[in-house]
């Protein structure tokens, strides 16, 4: 048996007397008629050929679905390619295989990891963001923009964040897996008609849009990273280039004038 060279090693050479070993197995179990050993070269292929099956998996990571599930679904790839592949055809079986494993990998975002089916432009544009931010961040030495992202990869600002909002489509929640480490079930969490607070909070939320989107870019871009980023003021006061100090100010002011303009509104404002 011929064994796997690790996939942090190979070199061209490595690669091409693994092509050369893949090749040799093909051609005795063409030959053989005992089926034992038919089954026994397969998996011999397999195990030679393995790590281009985790390589095609590792590259899909980041998209929502579970890292096992990925390298199971590009195993199975795998093993549809060697069950596929002819020596007839004259074509080298990585040239065969790659293509094979990764439709396995894509038709199984497009079938199975979808709760919410969204359109495929969206699925692709997650795939290509995925693949742009790990570059972005060593670049940049921080985590990249939406506006940065979408010139990565040469699109509109609104398209990657439509792309990164539709993520939340991939597998259910059960609501019997605990909210965190230490509390109660998720659905326990979830509101229901007895909880009046919950829906007092969602009326406000309702009024108060409005009334914020009324602010000026500035004022509405200081409240978002203060309370929905959860920036410290010093944070804020770098990103707008003023004082820690004059944040403070302009918040304060800020919810000033929203408690203002919302004085007239019901009480659950």
């Amino acid at each position: 048996m011929v064994s796997p060279v690790r996939k942090d090693c190979l070199t061209p050479e490595d690669r091409a007397r693994r092509e050369a070993a893949t090749w040799a197995l093909f051609e005795v179990r063409e030959r053989s008629t005992d089926e034992d050993e038919r089954q026994r070269l397969l998996q011999e292929i397999v195990e030679l050929n393995i790590e281009i099956a985790r390589g095609i998996g590792r590259r899909f990571r980041g998209r929502g679905a579970e890292d096992e599930d990925l390298e199971q679904v590009a195993y199975l790839g795998l093993l549809k390619a060697v069950h596929n592949f002819r020596l007839d055809h004259g074509t080298p079986f990585i040239g065969f295989a790659i293509p094979t494993i990764r439709g396995e990998v894509k038709r199984y975002f497009r079938d199975c990891s979808w709760t919410v089916r969204i359109p495929r432009r969206m699925q692709e544009l997650q795939g290509m963001i995925a693949a742009a931010v790990p570059i972005l961040e060593q670049e940049l030495n921080r985590e990249p923009t939406l506006a940065e992202i979408a010139d990565r990869i040469g699109v509109e600002v609104t398209e990657v964040n439509g792309a990164e909002a539709a993520r939340g489509c991939f597998n259910v929640l059960s609501l019997d897996r605990p909210a965190t480490e230490s509390e109660s079930p998720l659905g326990e969490t979830v509101a229901d008609d007895s909880d009046r607070r919950y829906f007092d909070q969602l009326e406000a939320v309702d009024m108060l849009g409005p009334v914020v989107d009324d602010l000026d870019p500035r004022d509405r871009r200081i409240l978002e990273l203060r309370f929905v980023e959860g920036w410290t003021q010093s944070d804020i006061g770098d990103d707008i280039g003023v004082s820690q100090m004059q944040i403070s100010r302009l918040l304060n002011r800020i919810l000033r004038d929203l408690r203002g303009k919302l004085d007239p509104l019901p009480t659950a404002a």
